[in-house]
C-alpha cells in the first residue's frame, strides 16, 4: 500500500492588524496512529510532492496573500519538485508562494553556490524565499550569509529551543536575528508561539508576524474525493 500524504495548513498572524496574512503548508503522512510528520521529508517521492502541491495550491489560490511551503536543499535541486513549485505559483497568483528553505540534511551536501541559481529562478517567477529555523543547526549567520540578499523572510522557531523565550540566551539570539532582518529589510516571523506569555513577549520584542498553536493548529486540507472520516 502506497503511503498517503496531505498538506496541513497553519495560519500566520499579523499581531498589529489581528489578521491572517498567510498560511504554511505542512506535509503529513497517514499512519495507523493518525497523521504524523514523515520520518524523512527528502525520502518522499518527488513526484508525490509535486502532484500534492499542485492539487493543494489549486484549492488555496483565492484564499491567501502568502502561502509557504517547506523545501529541503535536496528537493530544491530536484527538477520535478522545482517545476511543481513554479506551476503552483502560477495557480496561486496574485498570492505569493513563499519557498521556505529548511535545514534538513539529505544524502548530499549542497553548497550555497549551487542553491543560488535555483532560488533566483524562483524569484524570477514571482516567488519569495524564506530562510527557516535561523539560529538553529546549520542555519547560523555564516552559513546563510550568501542567501540573505535573495531572501524576503526569516523564521525564528521557538519550538527548536527547550527553554523557550524566557531564556536570556534565546532572547539574545532573537535580538540578533531581528536586527539582521531589519538590516536586510526582511519580514521576521516568530513561530512556535504556544501560549499568551509567548505572545506577550513577542510583542515586547516588536515582532508582529507570528505563528504557533496559540493562534491556530495545523488543519488538514482535504482534497476532492477524500473520505469524510479521513482525518480520524
Amino acid at each position: 500500500m502506497k503511503p498517503i500524504y496531505r498538506y496541513f495548513v497553519q495560519p500566520q498572524l499579523d499581531g498589529k492588524t489581528k489578521t491572517v496574512f498567510g498560511y504554511e503548508l505542512l506535509i503529513k503522512e497517514l499512519t495507523p496512529e493518525g497523521w504524523r510528520l514523515p520520518e524523512s521529508f527528502t525520502a518522499i517521492d518527488p513526484q508525490v510532492i509535486s502532484d500534492l502541491l499542485l492539487e493543494t495550491t489549486r484549492i488555496l489560490g483565492i484564499k491567501v496573500q502568502y502561502c509557504s511551503v517547506n523545501i529541503s536543499r535536496e528537493q530544491l535541486i530536484d527538477t520535478t519538485v522545482a517545476k511543481a513549485i513554479i506551476q503552483s505559483q502560477k495557480q496561486l497568483y496574485p498570492a505569493k508562494l513563499v519557498v521556505e528553505l529548511t535545514e534538513e540534511k539529505g544524502p548530499e551536501c549542497y553548497p550555497d553556490t549551487k542553491l543560488i541559481p535555483h532560488l533566483r529562478k524562483f524569484i524570477e517567477y514571482g516567488m519569495q524565499i524564506s530562510l527557516d529555523d535561523v539560529g538553529t543547526g546549520i542555519n547560523d549567520f555564516k552559513s546563510i550569509q550568501e542567501l540573505l540578499p535573495l531572501a524576503s523572510e526569516l523564521k525564528f522557531a521557538l519550538q527548536n529551543f527547550r527553554t523557550g523565550l524566557k531564556d536570556p540566551k534565546i532572547q539574545q539570539k532573537l535580538h540578533f536575528w531581528h536586527a539582521i532582518s531589519e538590516e536586510y529589510g526582511l519580514r521576521m516571523i516568530l513561530e512556535g508561539i504556544e501560549d499568551s506569555d509567548d505572545a506577550k513577549m513577542s510583542k515586547d520584542f516588536n515582532i508582529s508576524l507570528r505563528q504557533g498553536y496559540y493562534y491556530g493548529k495545523p488543519k488538514l486540507l482535504r482534497l476532492p474525493g477524500d473520505p469524510v472520516d479521513f482525518g480520524f
